[in-house]
């Protein structure tokens, strides 16, 4: 077994389930069996590293090639966290391999580019080669709920001149995506039993209104606001709560929103500019909408030209072409970018097996990553 595929089998064994605000047991959860593998791993190499604690059981640890007459350094960046295994139809931890892909959950997302991206810094550690970049690789938590770990990061962004953020990418280069925000709408009401619902303020029927209202917003904000890239500005109303029994009157509801954002429009207004939209609608009580609880800027393709084409020509070398693409999904790469460092994402495997029951990524892929990865460094 080589070391990108036996790195990627041991990373899939260890549990590091972002539990994304929900109760899961706590043996699976959190990046920290992670971390102190990765920690390890630095430790044999004998490379300087620190972590960076975000949590309890979240580190984010990030190592240091320190090339002596690099001219240039590359931050590598990747997850430690994966969705939770609910529903999943294989062995989450077991790390199969069959028919030349690997199977466990993280495998596609984003295991499969960490193991890459190790093996790269290992090899650059180990050999020294003429012309290297010094390499950066840090390995962050908390990118499937709140993306803490990589907003810690850029508080004191590493000294780079370019990062490659690991997502599955089919080996294809990712120079722009939309961002993403989060918020909550609540409205009030006033609780009575429901024999006599006319003495009370039914929260649940407040909100049908406005959902309906947002629904409206949804298709005016999609014509509205439109990249020629990456397509529309979109809202989403994700989940609905509200109520305590059948026999009460409610007298809370919460709606969570989902918003994805285009570049240059402001994560903190987005929901400022729907609660003034929704006050036309609103009767009989009140609603709120809360401060984001999530957000992470979009990334536009300005500052990653020289980026994407020295990373293109290492992909050509190693499989004889690639392509420059959009994806609607949030990563890491645009807080990186707004840091002020040219970032593009990158890796093995394809989004469309990521958090699925039978998640897996195809190891020559994985190789292949790892190969232009170490070429891509070698020629910055």
């Amino acid at each position: 077994m080589n070391e990108v595929t036996r790195l990627l089998r041991d990373l899939v064994a260890l549990p590091s389930l972002n539990p994304m605000g929900r109760s899961l047991p706590p043996d699976d959860i959190y990046e920290h069996r992670v971390t102190a593998y990765v920690e390890e791993f630095f430790r044999r190499l004998g490379v300087r590293y620190e972590r960076q604690t975000i949590g309890p059981l979240r580190d984010n640890i990030i190592g240091y090639t320190d090339l002596p007459g690099a001219r240039r350094t590359l931050l590598l960046e990747a997850h430690q966290d994966t969705v939770p295994t609910d529903n999943m139809t294989i062995d989450p931890f077991g790390g199969v391999i069959e028919k030349g892909r690997l199977y466990g959950r993280g495998a596609c997302d984003i295991k499969g580019g960490m193991a890459a991206m190790l093996s790269v810094f290992a090899r650059v550690a180990r050999e020294k080669p003429d012309r290297a970049a010094n390499l950066v690789m840090a390995c962050t938590v908390d990118e499937e709920h709140t993306f803490l770990g990589v907003q810690r990061l850029v508080q004191r962004p590493p000294q780079a001149d370019m990062a490659v953020v690991a997502e599955p990418t089919q080996l294809q280069i990712v120079n722009a995506h939309k961002g993403v925000c989060r918020w909550y709408v609540t409205t009030r009401g006033r609780a009575c039993h429901s024999s006599r619902p006319e003495q009370g303020t039914n929260a649940i029927y407040q909100m049908a209104r406005l959902l309906t209202a947002i629904e409206r917003y949804a298709d005016s904000l999609r014509a509205a606001r439109t990249d020629a890239l990456l397509g529309p500005a979109t809202i989403s109303v994700g989940r609905i709560e509200g109520g305590t029994s059948a026999n009460t009157v409610p007298d809370r509801c919460r709606i969570e929103i989902d918003r994805r954002m285009l570049p240059g429009e402001d994560p903190l207004q987005a929901p400022r500019e729907l609660s003034s939209y929704l006050t036309q609608f609103a009767r009989d009580g009140s609603f709120e909408c809360s401060e984001p609880w999530l957000r992470s800027p979009a990334l536009g393709p300005e500052k990653s030209t020289d980026l994407v084409n020295r990373l293109g020509q290492a992909i050509d070398s190693v499989t004889g072409s690639h392509e420059v693409t959009v994806v609607p999904y949030g990563t890491d790469a645009s807080t990186i970018a707004e840091a002020g460092i040219p970032a593009v994402v990158f890796g093995p495997g394809d989004i469309a097996k990521a958090h699925t029951a039978d998640e897996s990524v195809p190891l020559d892929e994985v190789e292949a990553a790892a190969e232009i990865l170490y070429r891509f460094a070698c020629s910055a």
